[in-house]
């Protein structure tokens, strides 16, 4: 089975005065996101949201300014991708979705072996979500328009390394439904 995964698509990633925005990138998946979502709906594959979400005092703000603190307007999914009631919302506090949540859990016991990445950033939480599943076992795919950065540069290098180290399955040009073979 399938899963769509959206990382981290937060006010404080997405609004313009979010703390640490992905700026015009960021709100430029947006609609990608909304048509994906549609299309995993439409076969019945669960939605899953990711979220970071940490503590005020968080050791990743040595690094990063403060981000998505636990109840806070920052750590809430933007409202135009707001999540359904079967759709499953997983918080971490680290980048990789899997790391000190039930993510892998979660998959395994609804038989999903196949997840496709949207969200942001490219170059760690969905970098470092799909080496954790690759590590896992799971088939990944990438949907280059539904990723976004605020670094170009570091952005273009994770869609790279994805696809050669991890073997990841990047998706390019998917403005439009799924290849129906891919999702039956």
């Amino acid at each position: 089975m399938k899963a769509l995964l959206i990382i981290d698509m937060l006010e404080d990633f997405i609004d313009k005065e979010g703390a640490l925005t992905t700026g015009p990138s960021g709100e430029g998946i947006v609609d990608f996101i909304q048509e994906k979502i549609r299309e995993f709906k439409g076969k019945d594959y669960p939605i899953i949201y990711i979220c970071d979400n940490h503590e005020i005092n968080d050791k990743e703000f040595e690094m990063f300014p403060t981000h998505c603190v636990r109840g806070t307007s920052g750590s809430k999914i933007i409202k135009a991708l707001e999540p359904k009631e079967e759709d499953k919302i997983i918080r971490k506090r680290r980048y990789s979705s899997f790391f000190g949540t039930d993510l892998d859990l979660y998959l395994r016991e609804n038989n999903i072996n196949e997840i496709y990445l949207v969200g942001v950033c490219t170059n760690i939480c969905v970098l470092y979500t799909a080496a954790d599943a690759r590590n896992l076992a799971y088939s990944v795919n990438v949907y280059k328009n539904g990723v976004a950065s605020f670094d170009e540069d570091a952005h273009n290098f994770a869609l790279k390394e994805m696809e050669t180290t991890l073997g990841c399955n990047i998706m390019v040009n998917c403005k439009t439904k799924l290849d129906s073979a891919r999702l039956n």
